[in-house]
């Protein structure tokens, strides 16, 4: 059965250090959140985990095989690393959006995001692997360079896969309760409950209505989310070779 494990990491009293004691450079925080990022990715990523960054000061984490002694470990190095602190909230559910309500509610049970008395909440449930998979959708645009990149300015092209993402961002979280992170490129990665290929067809069909782009999907299960996208990738070079819009990984 599918039961994603979200963490909500969350950066603390982020917004007024930001401002405290002036207004710092924007250059600045961008290079913190960007070395943030990497350093939350390269943590999690080793451990066959999934970070995604959303806004930055929040970010969003499938951590299925990264128990609680784990994440202390991840929020006592940035800690030492950084002028700032992390919380994080975990729950577990087979509905991606579900989990990650529970997670944030344990972060905001903590306090405020701006409480500066709030520092480094760690709360939560955490599964070990073999309790549950976890699925993973990879999407990415049909002949996105010729379409786009090759053709297009960068700002017009970068227009169009951001128009692609945000239709289906809020189709599969409305539809499904599944969670889609734009990763780069003109590629899309959702967590994903139990999903038909109907169902999957459908999302694809609702953003060449509502954007005018067309996708293919990959789908992949495993026990850590390292696993599921693997599959996910390699059902996706199916699509590509096939030409189809739908794959799911043959665990044959």
């Amino acid at each position: 059965m599918t039961r994603p494990q979200l963490t909500h990491i969350q950066i603390d009293n982020y917004g007024p250090w930001t401002v405290e004691p002036e207004p710092r450079r924007e250059m600045d925080l961008q290079t913190l959140q960007s070395r943030l990022f990497a350093d939350l990715a390269q943590f999690v990523g080793s451990r066959d985990g999934y970070v995604f960054f959303t806004r930055f000061d929040n970010m969003v984490a499938v951590t299925n095989g990264l128990d609680e002694s784990g994440h202390a470990l991840l929020q006592e190095s940035i800690g030492n690393r950084y002028p700032i602190s992390i919380s994080l909230g975990t729950a577990v559910d087979p509905v991606p959006i579900e989990a990650l309500e529970g997670a944030t509610e344990r972060v905001q049970e903590g306090g405020s995001a701006q409480d500066q008395t709030r520092r480094e909440v760690l709360a939560g449930e955490y599964r070990p692997p073999e309790e549950g998979d976890v699925s993973i959708a990879h999407f990415d645009v049909n002949d996105a360079t010729g379409k786009y990149t090759d053709r297009l300015n960068e700002f017009d092209s970068f227009i169009r896969i951001e128009q692609s993402y945000a239709s289906l961002m809020r189709h599969m979280r409305e539809a499904h309760g599944a969670l889609s992170f734009f990763v780069g490129g003109d590629n899309i990665i959702s967590v994903v409950p139990e999903m038909t290929e109907a169902e999957y067809e459908a999302a694809i069909d609702h953003v060449s209505e509502d954007a005018g782009v067309e996708l293919k999907v990959g789908v992949g299960h495993g026990p850590t989310p390292h696993d599921a996208g693997i599959d996910a990738k390699h059902a996706l070079e199916d699509c590509r070779y096939d030409g189809t819009r739908v794959e799911f990984a043959d665990h044959e």
